[in-house]
């Protein structure tokens, strides 16, 4: 039984939900003294918002690592150091204080300079990263998700934002915060750090100029000031440039040069599960994306209707237990932008799966969409996919959303494995048999 289960045991249920961040702090202080906080061996890179986390994590990683630091990872899609990455199987970013111990431990004996940790909101609420020193903090946006959890876009903030208030590795406040200008919350963030660096498009710190948009990336001119750098993401999508500038924004922060900067953004080829394309040989287009919130949608289907030749097909679901206030968004938006949308499972949990579809295709009739004609409701997301995939004609695109990354899918009676990448793999290659 872990620490914080113990305390709950001792504690009435209806009283607990009131008090559990102090039953997860103690758990925190009580593993770090243990361990000897292994943290603080570290330079702490943390990096928040609803969406960005991971491509944005995963660029700064890749960018330090090329310019000859020996820097950790630990993300929603993987952790590990250097070039040795391995799979997070876990459902969640951030893991149990307990494991997170463990790992820490295990970077500081790998002797780890710089560790890129992707820190979630709910483990901010919750005081799992307690005794991290983080020194540069990332805010890439905020829109509504888990409110389920934090109830109000309020608290949700709230708990963002006290990652800008915890102090480095030497007691002093946390050195930079590097912030999205562009976000309407921006103020909030800024005000909250002693060194705020701002990026954007509309304004910032650091601008982003001469934005070219193709399958092969981005690419664009960034400024700050008398400096400019030729920055190219080899990930495609508008919110691409906000990801890649905030990471330049980090490395000015942490020192790198105008030519590691450079390099080190271009060197990233991808990202599992992010704008990943697959190729059987098909004469259409299919994109895995973990894209799971309304606001994701709309950036994302804004960036790809303009390069769809044929038609733009949409298929995913929506988390069980989760903000349900965002399934008629999702619809809406998918509605709007797709020509056929196909709406599946996702991680239903404990809710019927029948319901969390309907509660999306209402928002997609809304948008004029009518079912069994250009809207499709297929529970089983394998079955989906592939029925999916067989609609799917020349010059079409068909955009897989929701999962992206993930090892597993959950169902009432647990978690099972899953593979999208695979499945979508599988059904291409049944088109041939």
């Amino acid at each position: 039984m872990s620490f914080r289960n113990i305390v709950k045991s001792l504690i009435p249920r209806r009283l607990f939900a009131g008090i559990e961040p102090y039953g997860h702090l103690a758990e925190a202080v009580l593993f770090n003294t243990i361990n000897g906080f292994p943290g603080r061996s570290l330079k702490v890179i943390g990096v928040t918002g609803t969406n960005g986390k991971t491509t944005t994590s995963y660029l700064i990683h890749r960018m330090l690592h090329e310019a000859g630091y020996k820097v950790g990872l630990m993300s929603t899609v993987g952790y590990g150091v250097g070039a040795d990455i391995s799979p997070q199987m876990h459902h969640m970013t951030n893991v149990s204080t307990p494991e997170f111990m463990r790992r820490l431990k295990w970077m500081r004996k790998q002797e780890v300079e710089w560790l890129v940790l992707e820190t979630t909101s709910h483990a901010l609420a919750q005081n799992r990263v307690w005794g991290v020193p983080y020194s540069v903090a990332v805010f890439t946006n905020i829109t509504q998700e888990h409110l389920a959890y934090h109830r109000t876009f309020e608290r949700y903030r709230e708990a963002k934002r006290r990652l800008f208030t915890l102090t480095d590795r030497n007691k002093k406040g946390l050195r930079t915060g590097i912030i999205n200008a562009d976000d309407p919350s921006a103020e909030v963030f800024a005000n909250s750090v002693a060194h705020p660096l701002t990026y954007g498009l509309k304004k910032g710190d650091i601008r982003a100029r001469d934005i070219k948009l193709a399958a092969s990336g981005v690419s664009y001119k960034a400024v700050i000031r008398e400096d400019s750098y030729a920055i190219h993401c080899q990930i495609p999508g508008t919110f691409n440039v906000y990801n890649s500038l905030a990471a330049l924004g980090v490395g000015r922060a942490v020192g790198l040069s105008k030519r590691q900067i450079e390099q080190g953004i271009a060197a990233l080829e991808g990202v599992e599960g992010r704008m990943k394309t697959i190729d059987a040989g098909q004469d259409f287009t299919v994109i895995v994306d973990y894209a799971h919130t309304p606001d994701s949608f709309e950036k994302l289907f804004k960036d790809m209707k303009p390069t769809v030749k044929g038609k733009m097909i949409v298929l995913f679901g929506s988390l069980g237990g989760g903000d349900k206030g965002k399934r008629p968004e999702q619809g809406k938006l998918a509605g709007e932008y797709a020509d056929e949308v196909v709406i599946c499972e996702e991680d239903d949990r404990q809710e019927d799966g029948q319901v969390i579809m309907d509660e999306i295709a209402a928002g997609v009739q809304e948008k004029g969409k009518v079912r069994d004609k250009d809207l499709f409701l297929v529970h089983d997301r394998t079955e989906a996919i592939y029925f999916a995939v067989r609609r799917a004609k020349p010059g079409d695109i068909l955009m897989l959303l929701g999962k992206g990354h993930e090892k597993t899918i959950e169902h009432a009676d647990g978690e099972h494995p899953w593979d999208e990448v695979g499945t979508a793999r599988s059904a291409l290659l049944s088109l041939s048999s």
